[in-house]
């Protein structure tokens, strides 16, 4: 099976209510889990012609308090792919 090729480019994460010292880490961890995503569950369908989006709201959700930047970055990975439009 051929793998796809993507790029992706996040011109900007807006995050509300995080430390500002953990933007960082957070938009790393968004990083490596939307490649563990893309790697191991693949590319939407409709991406093979092509998608571009202006923006993509990746919602709201809940995180215990005291959680690390790691599960926050991927928690909102895991919610932005579950998002994409297939």
């Amino acid at each position: 099976m051929r793998r796809a090729n993507l790029e992706l480019h996040i011109e900007e994460l807006v995050l509300h209510g995080f430390a500002p010292g953990d933007r960082h880490r957070i938009g790393d961890a968004v990083e490596r889990e939307l490649a563990r995503l893309f790697a191991e569950r693949g590319v939407p369908p409709n991406f093979s012609q092509g998608f571009e989006t202006a923006r993509l709201d990746g919602g709201s959700f809940n995180f215990a308090p005291g959680s690390s930047a790691q599960s926050i970055g991927e928690q909102i990975a895991q919610t932005l792919y579950g998002g994409l439009p297939e």
